[in-house]
């Protein structure tokens, strides 16, 4: 399945939007903009991309702007996924 269908499918289950989030497309802006996304969704959406895409995201790598769009957190996905893959396939 393609990253980005993997995301909004998260999104829409994390944080309950009851396939609204399926329509959302990549200029959909996420933060301060979702009612639903607050710091405690972001943590789960965090922690489900971990679970889901198998990997570990630190502290140090998120900021606001990682959650600004959905293009700028598929972005993310896409970066980490591959980086992870690289370093897995040595």
């Amino acid at each position: 399945m393609e990253i980005e269908k993997q995301v909004l499918l998260l999104i829409d289950d994390v944080l309950a939007l009851e396939g609204r989030g399926l329509e959302f497309t990549a200029s959909t802006p996420l933060l301060g903009a979702v009612p639903e996304l607050d710091s405690m969704a972001v943590i789960g959406i965090i922690n489900a991309l971990e679970e889901q895409f198998d990997f570990i995201i630190g502290d140090d790598e998120i900021d606001g702007e990682t959650f600004e769009t959905v293009g700028s957190l598929v972005d993310f996905v896409r970066q980490k996924h591959t980086s992870f893959e690289q370093r897995a396939s040595r």
